[in-house]
């Protein structure tokens, strides 16, 4: 996917027997997800105009155009939404969005480099990036948070981090 577009949301199965799909949103305001569109899958092909409905368990009960049964609904389980960056809201300071910290390099603050960010997670606490590095199997999860990610430098395309002792061996 190209830099122009960010994900917000993702297609968790039909919702229902008339064609509506149960929507996760990534968004900080959940809601928005609808008022950022058209949204698009990941390669492109298809768009759609989003009409949300009640709030469902992990989302949002939601009407896609273009989905008017739950065979063509629960084809689409597991689509990822995507919106043009340039509808999206501006961003304060220090504050990102995980498609622009996927890649960058990370080093600890004597500039030896811990790897590279390959996700973004959130499990409900705070979000963690996930990071691998060259040469070893497995990945690594450093916490983000200011206290040990001080340094986002988008610009550079390189996270300054501070994990604790023992965290990254």
């Amino acid at each position: 996917m190209s830099g122009s577009r960010v994900c917000v949301g993702a297609i968790a199965g039909a919702y229902g027997v008339r064609g509506e799909v149960r929507l996760k949103s990534f968004c900080a305001e959940p809601r928005a997800v609808a008022e950022y569109g058209p949204l698009w899958s990941e390669d492109g092909s298809r768009s759609f105009d989003v009409s949300l409905g009640a709030q469902v368990a992990q989302g949002f009960a939601a009407r896609l155009s273009g989905v008017q049964t739950r065979e063509q609904a629960d084809a689409l389980r597991g689509v990822r939404l995507f919106a043009g960056r340039d509808s999206l809201p501006a961003l304060g300071d220090d504050e990102f969005y995980h498609a622009d910290l996927i890649g960058m390099e990370v080093l600890d603050t004597g500039g030896v480099s811990l790897g590279r960010v390959k996700a973004v997670l959130n499990h409900g606490a705070s979000d963690l990036l996930e990071l691998v590095r060259p040469g070893q199997t497995g990945a690594v999860l450093l916490p983000f948070t200011r206290a040990i990610v001080p340094t986002v430098d988008l610009a550079a395309r390189r996270i300054i981090a501070d994990p604790p002792d023992g965290l990254i061996e």
